[in-house]
């Protein structure tokens, strides 16, 4: 049974119900019929990246205070990422200081699948994971292709929607479209940082020291 307000569960519902009729892309909801707080979602391993050909499996958890405050994350799919701890939980800012509460289930959905495509080091849960993704990108590759090789394989089972361009348009995944732009923008930032705080200290010439002349009492060069 749900917790939340009244005002809070006619507006859960709503969003439920558009998100499965219109899914985003490369992603599917799974409402529990006897707990709306309870929310399930298969994702997507988006393509070039170490989680392409996956299906991962995740789970939102409500409190009676939502949308006051912030789901809980977590994956149920094994997945190897500096963001998701061994057991599971989810580190992004939106779920954290960034929450708002006009924010919806399908902005929460999307953000967890952009994780996947730009994981954030800095804010790490895995720290195995972390360090090898700055460190030594290829091994980290490797590592998480091989777990998502292992627990994340799609069996056929589980099949998403396909959007062609016109599709997209009308989507609600555009959402997606905002929050990559705002990521890589993000990332911009960081490296342009990281260049001036590791550029070389240029050392000044030394000022002509003036001396003074003994006779007339005026400096001179």
């Amino acid at each position: 049974m749900s917790g939340l307000s009244m005002q809070a569960t006619k507006a859960l519902l709503k969003d439920l119900a558009r998100l499965q009729r219109t899914p985003p892309e490369g992603i599917i909801l799974n409402v529990n019929g006897d707990d709306i707080t309870d929310i399930q979602a298969w994702i997507q391993g988006p393509a070039s990246t170490p989680y392409q050909d996956g299906v991962f499996k995740i789970k939102l958890s409500l409190s009676e205070d939502f949308p006051n405050s912030p789901p809980k994350g977590h994956f149920l799919t094994k997945i190897f990422h500096p963001n998701v701890s061994e057991s599971g939980e989810i580190c992004v800012n939106t779920l954290k200081k960034d929450w708002n509460r006009q924010l919806g289930i399908e902005h929460i959905l999307i953000t967890i699948k952009c994780l996947l495509i730009y994981p954030n080091p800095e804010s790490a849960l895995n720290e195995e994971a972390g360090k090898l993704l700055l460190e030594q990108y290829d091994a980290y590759s490797r590592h998480a292709a091989l777990m998502t090789s292992i627990h994340a394989q799609n069996k056929g089972s589980i099949e998403f929607p396909v959007y062609n361009n016109e599709d997209r348009a009308k989507s609600p995944s555009n959402t997606e479209n905002t929050l990559v732009q705002n990521n890589v923008s993000e990332q911009q930032q960081q490296q342009q940082q990281q260049k001036e705080t590791t550029k070389p200290v240029t050392k000044e010439a030394p000022k002509a020291v003036k001396k003074k002349d003994k006779k007339s009492g005026l400096r001179r060069l």
